[in-house]
């Protein structure tokens, strides 16, 4: 086999072993909706950098973490 493949067929191994109780805890936690949320946040990100005339990695990052941090506040609310 090719290196490139084992290193893909490895690396997407150990996303597989890291995403199952990973997705386990959100569901348990019910925040099955809080990556869901912060991705489409991040087509947000990705806008406001290209109208702002930004990086839009800068905007994703800005966008993420302003969205993330007001889904932690409305939690604690709850």
């Amino acid at each position: 086999m090719d290196d490139f493949l084992i290193r893909a067929l490895l690396g997407g191994l150990g996303v597989a072993l890291a995403a199952g109780p990973l997705g386990a805890f959100i569901v348990w936690r019910r925040m099955a909706y809080f990556g869901d949320t912060l991705a489409h946040s991040g087509l947000l990100g990705v806008m406001l950098g290209i109208v702002l005339n930004v990086n839009p990695e800068v905007g994703v990052v800005a966008t993420c973490l302003t969205v993330a941090l007001a889904l932690v506040l409305l939690q604690r609310q709850r």
